[in-house]
């Protein structure tokens, strides 16, 4: 049988090179922060396609590769794809001291990577909406001195002032409160579903000029509350105006213009570098995602 250690160890390997990060903190992380601790005893249940298997024991060795381990099969719920999650924390790259919002935290795996990557000096506040994973959640960080866990609405919620705003189910748009709580020079990473075959990951940075965008691979998670009903007046973007977008605005600071490719509730994304001096389309051709 293969120790538990040795599978740690080479999951984190896998993971740190799925993500592509120069921070060697990464493969630490995954190597030191025990997955089974937040999915409750095994056996586990496994999201294989359309189906599911179950785990042939309860060894936790079952959970050291690239796989959904359900957490609420009932409601579609898992602990999310790793090799996804690691390539989105490189490239959000936390660092020691800087402030993170995790917006569904689900039952507190990836929070707590978060949580030590912002080590020494950082903090990291994670909603979650559903109450029983809440509670899990909860008592799983509990060791995390830097973690607060609230139970509760991240869109209605006034979020804190982050450097990191992590999101965790599928929007619409971001609501304008949440690009307004990022720090100068925060990123925001977030799943774009504005319509069914629109399915992104973005990753929003604040600058001096304005929010840049980059919608930079496909992504679909389970709809956030509050952020997943398309206004009837919106704007949807098709996959390749979606695929186009480089910045985002606030409909209160900047009509749309015809650089738009979207217009979403109080926010629209534009085909319009942030250094561009015009209204001009000067985008180059979105990703063939």
């Amino acid at each position: 049988m293969t120790n538990i250690e040795d599978a740690r160890e080479f999951y984190a390997r896998l993971m740190a090179a799925n993500a592509a990060s120069p921070d060697p903190r990464l493969e630490e992380v995954f190597a030191s922060v025990p997955r089974e601790a937040f999915l409750g005893p095994g056996p586990w249940t496994i999201v294989a396609g359309k189906g599911q298997i179950t785990t042939p024991s309860a060894d936790p060795v079952h959970l050291y590769q690239n796989v959904l381990v359900a957490l609420d099969a009932d409601k579609g719920i898992n602990n999310g794809e790793p090799f996804l999650h690691a390539m989105w924390i490189g490239k959000i790259a936390p660092k020691p001291g800087e402030s993170v919002t995790h917006i569904g935290a689900g039952s507190g795996y990836y929070t707590a990577l978060l949580a030590n990557l912002v080590l020494p000096g950082g903090t990291v506040t994670a909603f979650e909406l559903d109450k029983d994973l809440a509670g899990r959640a909860r008592k799983n960080l509990e060791a995390y001195g830097n973690v607060a866990v609230v139970h509760g609405d991240a869109v209605t919620s006034p979020l804190p002032p982050s450097d990191i705003i992590y999101v965790n189910a599928g929007v619409v748009a971001p609501p304008a409160a949440w690009l307004k709580a990022l720090r100068p020079g925060g990123r925001m990473i977030f799943p774009w579903r504005p319509a069914e075959s629109v399915p992104f990951a973005v990753i929003v940075t604040r600058t001096e000029k304005g929010f840049a965008c980059d919608p930079f691979m496909r992504s679909w998670f389970i709809p956030c509350v509050g952020a997943s009903t398309v206004d009837p007046a919106a704007k949807i973007p098709t996959r390749d105006q979606a695929a186009r977008s480089r910045s985002i605005w606030l409909i209160e600071d900047r009509p749309p213009d015809r650089t738009a490719t979207a217009v979403l509730g109080d926010v629209w994304f534009s085909s319009r570098h942030l250094d561009a001096t015009s209204e001009v389309d000067t985008s180059r051709p979105g990703p063939k995602i």
